[in-house]
């Protein structure tokens, strides 16, 4: 029998903004300023109103903080 590893950041979610929240470590306010600055990935409209972002986007973002990139 073949098992398969899953990790989060493997596959790609629509993560709503509470957990985008607990990913990066930012509040509200902070996500849209930077995003407003384009420092920040855009959410996508899932819905007439309901917004998410791309998991993969946020883990790129996280990983170009710990590369030393700047905010």
């Amino acid at each position: 029998m073949e098992t398969t590893s899953h990790t989060t950041s493997s596959a790609p979610r629509l993560l709503r903004l509470p957990d985008v929240l607990k990913r990066v470590g930012l509040s509200r306010a902070q996500v849209y300023k930077l995003m407003a600055q384009d420092r920040f990935p855009k959410q996508v409209k899932i819905g007439q109103k309901v917004s998410a972002w791309d998991s993969l986007a946020i883990d790129d973002w996280i990983a170009s903080l710990l590369r030393g990139e700047a905010l």
